[in-house]
């Protein structure tokens, strides 16, 4: 069998994947809002490579004209719009084949429904590129997961053993199928995500990412009262009395900034540690705050080679994620005749 391994999300990309807003019970009273920071993020994304936007058959010409002429629209079967999680997660041979994994999804512990479409389209986006398909039958969100490429994964024990997923597998069976599918060869288990990341039941996604080999960063509140403080404080020892998968002791970049808005009556936090690696550049969900200056600078310094942007978020956030949450790479493969 052909060995393939997902790699980080800092290589070269051939494009990125979104999918256009529509389920109005997610987004009661806020659906026109959120349609524009989903396009401003797809048109800032457009500035690093090209942004392929998915919309439910007959949204084609509302998302065209929102996003603009820099975003290509295609229509496909959609229930929801958070293709971090639904989208195929790309793997790579030595030879760099490119293939994508079809995981199972059951939007987040069956918090959403229908979800068929979403757990369909995996396989339609695959036929669509052109890309072969593997076929996994566990559940597994893209936004549980972040990898180094060079056979390291971190996820969170409060998403990937929570009950709601695969309740018939142990962790270590679940270990065993990120390493076969994924090419990965150490899991690192965080035992938290978001305290109010009860959307998806804490995605490492907002609390801790790779930024290059050996290096991490996290999420570390500096207010005692923010919900998280003593969480990330453990989910930082375990980082710290960890190495990687190639015997290395890990770089910690700190991101102590927090920001809370208010959307739709409700109060929501923008996560800075959701964010998207583009070719060439960083697009970070931000709120408008004071704090975002900082977290910015944070963030620029783990990634000096690339250009880091701040994009309006909180509806984003208002319904359950950021940017790294309705994005999903497309690794660039080799060409034919290299």
């Amino acid at each position: 069998m052909t060995a393939f391994r997902m790699p980080a999300e800092w290589s070269a990309h051939e494009g990125c994947l979104m999918a256009w807003p529509t389920r109005v019970d997610l987004w009661d009273g806020v659906l026109d809002a959120v349609k524009r920071e989903y396009a401003d993020v797809a048109r800032t994304v457009a500035r690093f490579e090209p942004v392929t936007m998915v919309a439910p058959p007959g949204f084609g010409d509302d998302a065209r004209a929102h996003c603009g002429d820099t975003v290509s629209v295609v229509e496909l079967p959609l229930d929801d719009s958070w293709f971090r999680d639904s989208a195929p997660l790309f793997v790579l041979d030595g030879d760099g084949r490119r293939a994508g994994v079809d995981f199972r999804f059951n939007a987040w512990g069956r918090k959403h429904h229908p979800y068929d479409s979403d757990d369909r389209i995996s396989a339609l986006l695959l036929e669509h590129l052109g890309v072969d398909r593997i076929a996994s039958d566990m559940i597994l969100e893209g936004g549980a997961i972040t990898v180094d490429g060079e056979g390291t994964l971190i996820t969170t024990e409060q998403c990937l053993l929570h009950p709601n997923r695969n309740p018939e597998l142990t962790r270590e069976q679940i270990e065993a199928e990120l390493k076969a599918r994924l090419g990965v060869e150490k899991v690192i288990w965080l035992p938290y995500g978001g305290l109010l990341d009860t959307e998806t039941d804490g995605h490492v996604d907002g609390v801790c990412a790779f930024a290059a080999p050996g290096k991490v960063v996290v999420s570390l509140p500096e207010d005692p009262e923010h919900p998280d403080y003593a969480r990330m404080r453990a989910n930082r020892a375990v980082l710290e009395a960890t190495t990687d998968a190639r015997g290395r002791a890990l770089e910690i970049v700190d991101i102590p900034q927090t920001v809370f808005t208010e959307v739709a009556g409700g109060r929501v936090e923008v996560s800075y540690l959701n964010y998207y690696v583009a070719n060439g550049g960083v697009v970070v969900p931000v709120a408008g705050g004071p704090q975002d200056m900082a977290a910015l600078e944070l963030i620029a310094g783990a990634y000096p080679d690339r250009k880091v942007v701040g994009v309006p978020a909180p509806v984003i956030a208002y319904g359950g994620g950021g940017v790294h949450c309705i994005t999903q790479q497309i690794p660039a493969a080799a060409r034919p005749d290299a």
